[in-house]
Formats: C-alpha cells, structure tokens, sequence
C-alpha cells in the first residue's frame, strides 16, 4: 500500500513552519527514532519542531541516549492551538494516545508510516508497507527535503532500522536496508554504539522478570510454538517497569525450533500481547482476530479481560496455525 509521494510529504512540510510530531503508544525503537530524526531535519531548515510522547511514561533505557530524547514531552502538556501534525509509525488515530487530541485540532495532518491501515490517518499520507523500518522513510525522505544529513539523523534512522529489523536478523531486513543503513553509517552513526545502547542495557530487574517468564512457557505444536507471560506481581516482586519486559520476547523467539512466539503481559484491566514469527507465519493476522494488528513477522493485541483468558484466546488462535 503506497499513498502519496515522499515529493509530496516534502513540499507539503516545507510549506509551514511549526510541528508537533507523534508517535505510538509504548514506542519502540523505530518510533522515537523516526521522530527525533524528522525533528533534526525540520529544525535544520529552521523550522520549529517539538516530539511528543503518546503517553506520559517512560521510554525504553536503551532509547534514552538517542540525540534528543531528552526533548520528547508528553502530548497532554502541549496546549495551545497545533499547526502541522505528523504522525510516524501510527496506523491508527486509537494508537496516538493522549497524541490523538493533539491530531484532531491541527490545523494540518500528516502521516508517514509503514503499517497497513483501513483507511488514510491524516490529510496528507505516504504509506509504504514494503519499508521494514518508519525510520528508513524518513532517511529516504530527506534529500527531497533538501537536507544533508547529520550524526543526529543518522544515528536515529539507524536506531529505528536496526530496532525494526531485529539487528538484521528478521525476515523483513531487505537489500535497501542494508544499503541504506550503510548510508547511515557513513553519515555518522556508529552500529557498536547504538548496539550496546539498545541491547546491551538490561537491567537486573528485566533478568529477574525474564526468569519467572521461563519458568511459565507453554509449548504447542511439537514446541514449533512457544508462549509466555508476566503478571503484575511479577513487577512488584522484581521491582521491574513494564520497559523491562521488552526484551522478554525476543528471548522466546530465539528458542531452536520456534515458529511462532507470544508474550503476554498483565496490566490494570487487560492483558498486552506480543507476537512474533521466525519463518513465514502472518502473525499480524493473528493480532487483528485478537483485536489488534502489527506486520507479517511482529504485531501486538490487547485482550480486555484476565490473564487466563487471554491464554486461552491466544492458545486457541496459535492452534490453528
């Protein structure tokens, strides 16, 4: 699904000054960083351009070195009128958050995304669900913005790239992406760097919490199919926050033999879902039948109910595969 042209989104942000740029609820690696790197190129053409977060929690440990992650606000402290909205990495006004406010009074709308969504977010929209990474629009959106990009914008596209793609490991890491993050590289980023940033800065917390999440896996289909979960007790026993589950499923994914693996998280009221595949399994398909959506390799749902109805949901739905 393509709309628009990255020419148009171009001439369509050079037109105006002043942005407030968005992401997704509990943003990922590709969501800051597509941010953060937008607002480095719009500022270097002496534009005004503020990031703001979807809710008003805390980033992932390993996000928190990115240039600029210091300036990210939450969206219900901005007030005042809006004039241009850009939404990266959203499908979906319900993924804005607290952001979806702030879209709905801008006086112009603008999306940049890679998802697959019913139907357009904003009023001017480029959608390429064949992109791996939000963050690799963005690099390639920037020579039609006339931008020559720094260390800053370099290092974030990468980050972005590098999150969504799995380290390059995921099924989605195509030749433009390897030849795009050279670029990234040549411009500034340093991939050892934002390496030990991103993956290498776990907390004791997160190790506990991962302990009791191996001692819960369900296997099914020969073990082709692992899931797991934490509960919110979990949390106060280790002293964990919800960004210390983060890495949780990658650790199930790279079990031998794993198809598919799905991470459940107990909150307030519902249950969070994570899933991922290893070989050519539609998760995302899987994630809409549960109320929610992603890409073919990594999507998330959310289950309005208890843990082990959640289970159950989720068991019932990996048994069809």
């Amino acid at each position: 699904m393509l709309t628009g042209s990255l020419q148009e989104i171009a001439n369509a942000l050079l037109e105006v000054d002043d942005f407030v740029i968005g992401g997704h609820v509990s943003p990922d690696g590709d969501c800051i960083g597509s941010q953060l790197s937008l607002a480095a190129a719009l500022r270097s053409l002496g534009k005004r351009a503020m990031c703001v977060l979807a809710r008003d929690e805390d980033i992932e440990f390993g996000l928190r070195t990115l240039p600029g992650a210091g300036s990210l606000i939450p969206a219900v402290q901005v007030e005042g009128p809006i004039g241009t909205f850009v939404t990266v990495d959203v499908p979906s006004a319900d993924r804005l958050g607290d952001a979806a406010a702030l879209h709905s009074r801008a006086a112009r709308t603008i999306t940049i995304d890679h998802h697959l969504s019913r139907k357009p977010l904003s009023q001017a929209n480029y959608i390429d669900s064949e992109a791996p990474a939000c963050a690799m629009i963005v690099w390639k959106l920037l020579p039609y913005l006339g931008v020559e990009p720094d260390r800053t914008m370099a290092t974030c596209c990468f980050t972005g790239l590098s999150t969504d793609t799995g380290s390059f490991r995921y099924q989605n890491t195509t030749s433009e992406a390897f030849r795009l993050a050279g670029e990234m590289v040549a411009a500034g980023a340093d991939p050892a760097q934002v390496a030990a940033d991103v993956y290498q800065s776990r907390s004791f917390a997160s190790l506990k919490l991962e302990r009791l999440m191996l001692s819960r896996i369900h296997a099914h289909a020969r073990g082709q199919v692992v899931v797991s979960y934490t509960t919110l007790d979990d949390y106060r026993r280790t002293g964990a926050e919800k960004i210390d589950a983060a890495p949780l499923i990658d650790t199930l994914r790279s079990v031998r033999g794993v198809r598919v693996a799905c991470m459940l998280r107990e909150q307030e009221g519902c249950v969070r879902g994570s899933l991922r595949a290893k070989d050519g399994t539609d998760v995302a398909s899987i994630a809409r039948r549960l109320g929610g959506g992603g890409h073919r390799a990594a999507a998330g749902f959310t289950v309005h109910g208890t843990l082990q109805e959640a289970l159950d949901a989720v068991i019932a739905e990996l048994a069809r595969l």
